[in-house]
């Protein structure tokens, strides 16, 4: 189970405060059937995106270099903490008001033509929020820069659109659950930012590869099966979502003649959970990438299908 104190980069003692309140007497656990909005507070526990997902990035370049927009040095970066439906499915950019999103993406709520358009934002960057927060934001702020890397844009868009495309839709992050009087604005969006961070800390994906002798590679591939079995070793035994891109395994020539057209380049993790309580009390249950039913990886099953490629040159910070 995955266990973290709140707000381990950035303590505010004001939201911790209000947070406190939000503290369910006997943690339910979401996707339970007491974690019902009707039967529970939806600021102790989280009854809209009740299934979890802390997700994770492997890129090997950003194409903003020559800005100093680096990848971090063994580890793989933050992509976000995303509240999927208990079923699997789920929505997005569920609050307007708080849409700080540039380039909407999908641009309707279900991204589908026939949903909501969503409002493109237009003001200050949400970094200029961090930095009105004082001390924690700026400590936050620091951090995510360093492991919050976008790729082809600035960080600072990546953080708006998983702030207003999933934060939004969990119900323990709503305005309504940050009603204490200290609050200050944007106290929300530092919170979910803060627990994005805190759910990739405790999930050291580069270092668990590495210890089973996994590591970027531009030589050597390996094989999907021993990838997620590492990884579900330290994950209560529950395998993670491995997602791929590039080429085809069959389009490959290791591939010809193959059946198996999984991708062969490994760029995604996604952890699932379900959690007791409040998403920010970090209290997570692992539950397997499978447990709708759906594929838990996009990637190639064949032998040695499968290419962790090493880091471009110039594109990684130094140790």
């Amino acid at each position: 189970m995955a266990r973290f104190g709140l707000f381990g980069l950035a303590v505010a003692g004001s939201v911790q405060t209000a947070l406190a309140g939000c503290k369910p007497h006997k943690p339910v656990l979401s996707c339970s059937a007491e974690a019902e909005s009707g039967l529970v507070d939806s600021c102790k526990v989280e009854t809209f995106g009740g299934l979890v997902l802390s997700t994770q990035f492997w890129d090997t370049y950003t194409g903003l270099e020559s800005e100093g927009q680096l990848l971090p040095a063994n580890s793989f970066t933050l992509h976000g903490l995303w509240p999927d439906f208990c079923n699997g499915s789920w929505t997005q950019y569920c609050d307007f008001a708080r849409q700080y999103d540039p380039k909407p993406d999908p641009n309707t709520t279900t991204g589908k033509p026939d949903g909501v358009p969503v409002p493109p934002y237009t003001g200050p960057s949400v970094d200029t929020f961090l930095t009105a927060l004082g001390h924690p934001g700026h400590k936050l702020l620091a951090w995510m820069n360093k492991y919050w890397i976008a790729q082809k844009q600035p960080n600072h868009q990546l953080w708006a659109h998983e702030f207003s495309k999933h934060a939004t839709c969990f119900s323990t992050f709503a305005p309504s659950c940050f009603s204490h009087k200290d609050l200050k604005k944007h106290q929300d969006l530092l919170t979910f930012f803060d627990v994005s961070a805190q759910y990739f800390k405790f999930l050291p994906t580069y270092d668990w590869l590495a210890a089973a002798d996994i590591t970027p590679s531009n030589t050597t591939s390996y094989t999907l099966v021993d990838i997620q079995s590492t990884l579900a070793s330290h994950h209560d035994g529950q395998v993670p979502y491995l997602g791929c891109s590039g080429k085809r395994y069959n389009e490959t020539e290791a591939g010809k003649g193959s059946l198996d057209n999984g991708f062969t380049a490994l760029t995604e993790v996604w952890y699932y959970y379900h959690v007791y309580g409040p998403v920010q009390a970090g209290k997570g249950k692992p539950v397997g990438a499978d447990i709708n039913g759906g594929s838990i990886s996009s990637c190639a099953k064949a032998e040695g299908a499968v290419w962790y490629y090493e880091r471009a040159k110039g594109s990684e910070r130094k140790a």
